[in-house]
């Protein structure tokens, strides 16, 4: 087992690993930017290491600052978390040139799944079912037009290499084939210096449904169930739960076997997750793996009793994997509320500063919050607008919603806007509560009647 651990990010995934290490009794150390030079996650670590200045790319993705610092402090392992360099392979591979284990998938794997293209051959192979669209990356306007003419409208451009909604485009009528695809490809060229596109026919209406696996180095492979993330706003979650409220038993079954086949397919190590749409009869198909921890991997332990986390640090050390499948069982209900640094109200923006006063809900069975706030922290403008997540299990989805409502009128934050208030909103809306929304419902129904409800009281 490692002795020490780098964990190369920030906000509560830093904390959320940072714990993990201490109960495991691993020594870590944090990075840091300026921006974050009394940031909570390099108070916790027992080192820390100022990376850079305030934006991402001369601090939290400068592979050689990171490198350096976990030469320097001694760490055998480091933890990418989400975002940032968790999904870069020439991180992967060049912490495995400086002998520092990186607690993820091998370069080659990061490579084949990253690739929007591979990742479809891959699980044409593996007999996962994938979206109707391109074999091959796309670069002229006149291969779209040949695609669209055969798998017909509406379509959704893809960058080969995107990810967070960059490079993607929804195109719902002919005439803007041309422009949307333009306006995906210069997207993606920015934003990854990658011009290949894909297209894919549009499932809706459908769910997005997420199935959480984890490998080992010697071949197990096993599922944790799956998540329902279909209420999304341009692309971006904003609560998930799991299990799915309206999937039936044995398409549950198909999807999660569906989902090991693929990561024994591409020889997976360590933890990931198929991503996959549904439509309304339940068919689903293949749409992204993520070579990572997720965001909302809180809901699946919440649901299943077991740390993700404390499992990737083992198996990235060599050990085998903890559980098999048949000591994996599914209790309960669990939701997860994202809290935004941002203003609803104003399309979303986001809304950096002080945190002025603060109050976490922090007692009662089945709660969980994930933050890295306190008060008198800052939340700086430069990073991803999440602040919180707040995490709730019950025996049923009723209790779980109950205690969701409970735990969020708690809560306080004062010195910056936030999308606390529209969670509580959300928590009632009737298309969340009969749990048949979709991934359009969200964004066309539920944010647009609030915006009226909100005007109509002034």
């Amino acid at each position: 087992m490692f002795q020490k651990i780098l964990i190369a990010n920030r906000g509560e995934i830093a904390v959320r690993i940072i714990r993990a290490c201490q109960e495991m009794n691993i020594k870590t150390v944090a990075v840091y930017s300026t921006a974050d030079k009394d940031a909570l996650h390099m108070q916790l670590a027992d080192e820390a290491v100022c990376i850079g200045p305030s934006k991402a790319n001369e601090s939290y993705l400068n592979i050689h600052n990171i490198l350096s610092a976990a030469v320097l402090t001694g760490a055998e392992a480091i933890h990418p978390g989400f975002g940032f360099l968790s999904e870069n392979s020439t991180f992967a591979a060049m912490c495995e040139e400086v002998n520092v284990a990186f607690i993820g998938p091998k370069k080659e794997v990061i490579d084949q799944m990253g690739n929007k293209s591979n990742a479809r051959d891959m699980m044409k192979k593996a007999d996962v079912p994938v979206v109707p669209g391109s074999d091959h990356a796309i670069t002229e306007f006149k291969d779209v037009k040949e695609m669209v003419d055969e798998i017909g409208m509406p379509v959704i451009i893809k960058a080969v290499a995107g990810g967070g909604g960059k490079g993607m485009r929804m195109v719902f009528e002919e005439k803007d084939l041309e422009a949307k695809f333009l306006q995906a490809q210069s997207e993606s060229k920015a934003a990854f210096d990658d011009d290949r596109m894909y297209v894919e026919r549009i499932i809706t209406p459908a769910k997005h449904i997420e199935v959480q696996i984890l490998a080992d180095h010697f071949g197990n492979v096993i599922h944790l169930g799956e998540r329902d993330c279909s209420l999304q706003r341009n692309h971006q979650k904003i609560l998930e739960e799991a299990p799915s409220p309206t999937l039936s038993e044995e398409t549950r079954q198909r999807i999660c076997q569906s989902a090991v086949d693929a990561a024994e397919t591409v020889g997976y190590e360590n933890a990931g997750t198929i991503e996959f749409l549904v439509d309304t009869d339940e068919n689903f198909y293949f749409m992204e793996m993520n070579t990572r921890i997720q965001v909302e991997h809180p809901i699946t332990e919440m649901i299943t009793a077991f740390d993700i986390v404390k499992e990737q640090i083992r198996i990235a050390s060599g050990e085998r994997l903890s559980i098999t499948q048949d000591d994996v069982t599914l209790t309960g209900h669990a939701i997860e509320c994202r809290i935004n640094a941002e203003n609803p109200l104003f399309n979303f923006a986001p809304s950096p500063g002080n945190i002025d006063f603060l109050n976490i809900p922090s007692g009662g069975l089945g709660l969980r919050v994930d933050t890295a706030m306190f008060a008198g922290s800052v939340i700086p403008p430069y990073y991803d607008a999440m602040v919180a997540k707040v995490i709730t299990h019950g025996n049923t989805r009723d209790e779980a919603i109950s205690k969701m409502k409970r735990a969020l009128n708690e809560m306080v934050i004062e010195g910056i806007q936030t999308n606390l208030d529209f969670h509580i909103d959300l928590l009632h809306d009737e298309h969340f509560r009969n749990g048949r929304y979709t991934t359009d419902t969200l964004s066309q129904v539920i944010i647009p009647d609030w915006l009226k409800s909100k005007e109509a009281n002034g």
